[in-house]
């Protein structure tokens, strides 16, 4: 018999899944708003990587005063009185909901000396006793070690999963899992989820990355998402993807006026709305100069500008700005948005996600990124970083943000990362030639899409009014 719907008849509605909010708003959004409810879910990573935080921010997001109460059961790993004493360190820890809606125990000792079995009877005399609305059970794999046999943990397993989707109860087996462990341990395959952190080491500072493996029934964001460990749990910033949609054909036919004396006449008129252009030269070539002067033309003209700087640190910038006549202050109160990450700190994740922010919150419309050098030589991926720049420069097109990128280079060599000229719409080549002992700086329109542009090399000069273009 076709299970197909007869002709004219409506097939049933898709049930929305119940979810569980993590605490984290961008977390929710990587997993389609939570985890789902009555669902056995396995927070898995080294030792270290925050799965226990992740676990007790959902706990104390999801424990409501007169609610079904959430308990977090400790084996082998460590004691209670520790793990509580770690935990009120956190912003999101509220005294008034431990011991009543959120109660911590110590099952290890029971489990040691009954075996792996007595689980099955913790659990139901806790969910019948107390029905509980969520159980932690952190860490579950130390439980492993208590097992005298792969059939023996399957058959805890298949009870333990049974009493949970009865009384529905939503679980989290936090452990430190590797990937080689996923299709070995059964637990992983009676999961609803699989969420891995982890963490890779970088000299002085470490990069971590969380990926869900598993989201039964719901779709998810894939990939690696970076996050840090802040004083109120989890910090996620969640993969940015291109957009959906291209973007409007007004956008490409407007002109963005760079400021530049000379520059715009090269460029027939100026820049095109929405596009990104990459300007590239050695050091003292003029590039920061040109970049500033781009934002500050955007300022006059009363259009929300933000600069992003890994190199010159503020005070630096307001010394820039205040030579071309303007006050810092005054600039930021038009619409100027300033943001600086020392390079030591450099994180693309997290750079990323507030480039984005602010340009959607605070409707940017040009923007200066000085300079991509600094991020590919921190960046432990560099398809990653072009990946984010991709799909950055396509949202830009999309919201109308002209976008600016400075890029050093050695002498009068492009790129040394080829897939870059790829992402850049407009490329413009500064130089500094000598002529025994002068100087002169140059300036050369390598590539304008869609613009009848000059190609010719012209003489730069850098005035007390700016970048003159001959």
């Amino acid at each position: 018999m076709s299970s197909f719907p007869a002709a004219g008849v409506e097939p049933p509605e898709t049930k929305t899944l119940d979810r569980l909010s993590t605490g984290n708003p961008e977390l929710d959004t990587v997993l389609s708003g939570g985890f789902p409810a009555h669902s056995i879910n396995i927070l898995m990573g080294e030792p270290g990587s925050g799965k226990t935080i992740l676990a007790e921010r959902l706990m104390f997001a999801n424990a409501q005063e007169g609610g079904r109460p959430i308990l977090f059961f400790t084996t082998l790993s460590e004691p209670v009185d520790k793990v509580v004493r770690y935990l009120q360190q956190f912003r999101f820890y509220d005294e008034s909901k431990l011991g009543t809606v959120i109660q911590y125990s110590s099952i290890g000792e029971q489990l040691a000396e009954q075996g792996v079995g007595a689980l099955v009877d913790i659990i139901a005399q806790a969910i019948t006793e107390m029905r509980p609305q969520i159980i932690v059970i952190d860490s579950f794999k130390a439980i492993h070690d208590l097992s005298t046999s792969v059939p023996q943990m399957r058959k805890m397993l298949y009870e333990v999963a049974g009493l949970l989707t009865a009384y529905e109860t939503t679980a989290f087996l936090v452990g430190e899992y590797s990937a080689d462990q996923i299709s070995t341990y059964p637990e992983f395959a009676v999961a609803d989820s699989m969420v891995e952190l982890a963490r890779n080491k970088l000299g002085s500072r470490d990069e971590r990355y969380l990926r869900v493996l598993k989201l039964r029934g719901s779709a998810y964001m894939e990939g690696l998402h970076g996050f840090r460990i802040s004083d109120d749990g989890l910090v996620v910033f969640p993969r940015l993807v291109s957009p959906a949609r291209p973007p409007a054909y007004d956008l490409l036919t407007e002109r963005v006026p760079t400021g530049i004396d000379g520059l715009d006449k090269l460029l027939d008129g100026g820049l095109r709305r929405g596009r990104s252009t990459f300007v590239l030269g050695q050091t003292g070539a003029g590039k920061t100069t040109l970049a500033m002067q781009f934002v500050i033309e955007g300022v006059r003209r009363n259009e929300p500008c933000m600069y992003v700087s890994f190199e010159e640190n503020p005070t630096q910038l307001e010394v820039q700005l205040s030579a071309f006549g303007l006050d810092a202050k005054q600039a930021q109160a038009q619409g100027l948005h300033f943001y600086y990450v020392s390079p030591v700190e450099l994180q693309i994740d997290s750079i990323v996600a507030t480039i984005y922010r602010t340009v959607k919150a605070s409707g940017i419309r040009r923007l200066v990124v000085d300079a991509v050098g600094d991020l590919m030589m921190t960046t432990t991926d560099p398809h990653r970083l072009h990946s984010y720049l991709y799909a950055l420069a396509q949202h830009f097109a999309v919201e109308g943000v002209s976008s600016v990128f400075t890029y050093e280079t050695i002498g009068k060599d492009m790129f040394t990362e080829t897939r870059m000229s790829a992402l850049a719409d407009n490329v413009l080549l500064l130089s500094i030639q000598f002529e025994g002992r002068r100087a002169q700086r140059t300036l050369r329109v390598v590539k304008a899409r869609g613009i009848a542009h000059d190609m010719d090399e012209h003489d730069l000069a850098i005035t007390a009014n700016g970048i003159e273009v001959g």
